[in-house]
């Protein structure tokens, strides 16, 4: 991967149109927007942020990303995730089993949170990203597009499937020298939910993404 940075903006001179400049996240730099290739990315000359990245195939990939975590969301919180053995009583937990029973011990407001970070906003999450993946071909949709893909956005900050498998593991660790515990298919398919959805967040480039949702608006002020 070629590594390339952004040309400052000289502030004493009239400034460009606002379309050919990008600003760094991190330090605020106004810069000339890079134009890179595939596989290459820009970074920030203050502070090295990594302003663009172009991946090659990045619709393929993402579509391919996605729907695998589409595919094992079902049994990741519905299949077992450990069975318990307890002084000769048994138990078996999945994620939905965990939100029923926090309800079920008066505990309503938990139940509820524990449901819509680990098990509504991630399936919203990921129906979002593959409209929007599905709306890049098709000029008319792309307007839809961009209005999930800025919801996707505000509901990153509530998809908490890491907290939640981070649970689970300090669970393990304290109850494997009590109990005979073993864990389950659930297990394998929560881990791999959680794995597919990082590798689509780094596959699906925010700035490629904008870049072609945007390609309808800009034909049209070309014309």
């Amino acid at each position: 991967m070629i590594q390339e940075s952004g040309q400052p903006v000289d502030t004493r001179q009239a400034l460009p149109p606002l379309k050919d400049l990008i600003a760094c996240h991190e330090c605020d730099l106004l810069m000339h927007h890079p134009h890179v290739g595939e596989e290459q990315k820009a970074s920030c000359p203050r502070c090295g942020y990594e302003l663009v990245v172009h991946r090659a195939q990045m619709h393929r990939r993402a579509l391919a990303l996605v729907l695998t975590a589409l595919l094992l969301f079902i049994p990741a919180n519905f299949l077992p995730i450990m069975s318990l053995n307890l002084l000769g009583q048994n138990a078996v937990d999945t994620v939905w089993s965990g939100v029923v029973g926090l309800y079920h011990s008066n505990m309503g407001i938990v139940a509820v949170v524990v449901f819509l970070c680990s098990m509504l906003i991630p399936l919203v999450k990921l129906l979002c990203q593959l409209l929007v993946l599905l709306s890049l071909p098709f000029p008319r949709w792309r307007p839809m597009g961009t209005q999930l893909y800025r919801a996707y956005h505000h509901l990153r900050e509530w998809g908490m499937l890491e907290v939640y498998l981070f649970g689970i593991l300090v669970s393990i660790v304290k109850l494997i020298d009590l109990a005979d515990l073993h864990l389950g298919i659930g297990m394998a398919c929560f881990i791999a939910l959680m794995l597919a959805q990082v590798w689509l967040e780094v596959t699906m480039s925010p700035h490629q993404v904008w870049d072609a949702l945007s390609e309808e608006e800009d034909n049209h002020a070309r014309t």
